[in-house]
This record gives structure tokens, C-alpha cells and sequence, in this order.
């Protein structure tokens, strides 16, 4: 929502002003620089990218007119969920989550956590390295480096789609000045038309590097830097897990495991330790 909000605010701004400035908004509607501009970037744009970075980019660019997943409430079932385990492996031995581990879907123990069940990423993998341990032939140093690996790797394909459109962003500009050249040229060819009529052709003509440059730093540049954000953000769920699964591995009770994986959440979704105290507790009682 906040993605079309921006977007409103920047058409105020720039043509709101234009036009209290005196500017006539006809004049700036130019339906052919703007497939031109469009046409080139997006021609570029498939030359550029393989199939799988172009399908990877349009099943991101959908997200970003939703709000993020990686809310306060999902960090404290995703904690809660957590101590369960830990505790009930605490309890019963690391065998004792080993049907859970293999079918999340019809474990009674993931079932009392539906959000985590929804994000098939953050499920696959907790259960990837609940398996491992349960297998037991890996140290706590070589799961810790198994995870960075994945979260690198994580990190580095959720960078694809970023690195597309913010390419396409950084061509958008040439491709106004481009519009704008085949403007000039019309309008060159055109000197023995009466001056009103030329001045419309040079207006057209300039309107190619100003659309050009409105849509690479007003509307897909900055689709680019929320990417990231987002990106961002699912890397932290990641994080968290990891952090509490290594803590548990190096012999740490699951209270201080859990607040291992809370303290290295952003402050704007981290939970404080009293509201996941009241969770847990609240999940006992029922």
C-alpha cells in the first residue's frame, strides 16, 4: 500500500507543481516517448536475463505491494515454537521430535503454530536442521557452517531480482535521452512548420529525457531498495533460528537459547523478553 502511496505523492509533486507553475499537463502526455522509453527498457531488460532471473524478478515484484510477513507476531510464534521443541527435546532426547521433523504438517507440535507452517522457507529450514541434529553425526561447527553457507546463498539468489530491476532503473535515463535524440530529429526534419506548431515538437522532444529520468528515480529505482529491505528481512528470520538452534547444540537451557535467537532480532519486531515469557506461558496453559 505504502508503494502506491509513494507513488501518488511523487505524481502530486511533480506534475502538481508543473502545473501551479503554469505548465499545461497536455503537453507533458506523450504517449509515444513513453513506448519508446518503455518498449527499449524492456527489450534491454529481456536481453539482459536469463529466464529464470526474469521469472524470479516478476515473482518478486508482486510482494512488494504487501506489507511484510516478518511481523512481531510471527517472531513470537516463530520463538514459541522454538522453546517447544527445545524443551521437548530437553525432556525426551533428540529422537523424541523425529516424526515431528519429517511431517510438519501432521505434527501435533508445528500445528499450534500456523503462521510458521504458511512460510514454507522458514519451515523447510528449521526442519532441514532439526533433521541433522537429530541424525547427530554433525558437530555444532559444522552446522554452524553449513547454515552460513545457505544463508549466503539465500541472500545471494534474493539479490538476483534486486540487481534486475535496479539495473533496468539505471537505463531508463539513456533511454529518455534516446527518446528525446528521435524527437530532435523529428523535429530538425520539420524546421519549415510554423514556430507554434515546432515548439510542440521540441516540448515533445524534451519530455523523452524528463520521463526517462521520473521513472528511473521515482518508480522502479526505488522498487530496487525495497527489495533489499525485504530481503533483509527474511535473511534476519534465518538468522534467528540459527542463532537459537547453535545455542541449544552448545548445551544451553531453552529459556536462554530462545532469548540467544530474540536478541538478534530488528528492535522494531523483537518481542521483549516478558512478552515471550507471556506466550510461552500462555501456550502451556493451553
Amino acid at each position: 500500500m505504502l508503494v502506491i502511496v509513494g507513488y501518488l505523492v511523487i505524481l502530486g509533486a511533480v506534475f502538481g507543481g508543473f502545473a501551479i507553475g503554469g505548465g499545461h499537463l497536455g503537453s507533458l502526455l506523450q504517449p509515444v516517448e513513453l513506448l519508446m522509453i518503455g518498449g527499449a527498457a524492456l527489450g534491454a531488460f529481456l536481453v539482459a536475463n536469463p529466464i529464470k532471473v526474469i521469472k524470479a524478478t516478476l515473482k518478486a515484484l508482486p510482494s512488494l505491494m504487501r506489507g511484510s510477513r516478518y511481523s512481531k507476531a510471527l517472531y513470537v510464534e516463530t520463538l514459541s515454537l522454538l522453546y517447544d521443541i527445545l524443551a521437548k527435546i530437553r525432556k525426551e532426547g533428540l529422537m523424541s521430535v523425529e516424526s515431528d521433523v519429517d511431517v510438519p504438517d501432521q505434527s501435533p507440535l508445528f500445528a499450534k503454530y500456523p503462521k510458521v507452517i504458511a512460510d514454507h522457507h522458514v519451515l523447510e529450514f528449521l526442519t532441514d536442521y532439526l533433521r541433522l541434529m537429530v541424525g547427530g553425526s554433525l558437530n555444532a561447527f559444522e552446522i554452524e557452517n553449513l547454515m552460513d553457507n545457505e544463508i549466503e546463498t539465500h541472500h545471494v539468489e534474493g539479490e538476483i531480482p534486486i540487481n534486475a530491476v535496479a539495473k533496468a532503473a539505471d537505463a531508463l535515463p539513456a533511454f529518455g535521452i534516446v527518446a528525446a535524440v528521435m524527437g530532435v530529429v523529428h523535429t530538425m526534419e520539420s524546421v519549415g512548420i510554423p514556430p507554434a506548431e515546432l515548439g510542440k515538437l521540441i516540448a515533445a522532444a524534451l519530455v523523452g529525457t524528463f520521463l526517462g529520468i521520473l521513472l528511473s528515480y521515482g518508480f522502479v529505482g526505488p522498487l530496487s531498495v525495497l527489495l533489499e529491505h525485504k530481503l533483509a528481512e527474511s535473511t534476519k528470520m534465518f538468522q534467528c533460528i540459527k542463532v537459537t538452534l547453535l545455542a541449544s547444540l552448545n548445551g544451553y537451557a531453552p529459556q536462554v537459547a530462545v532469548e540467544f535467537g530474540r536478541k538478534v532480532l530488528y528492535s522494531t519486531e523483537r518481542p521483549t523478553f516478558a512478552e515471550l515469557e507471556e506466550e510461552v506461558k500462555q501456550r502451556k496453559a493451553r
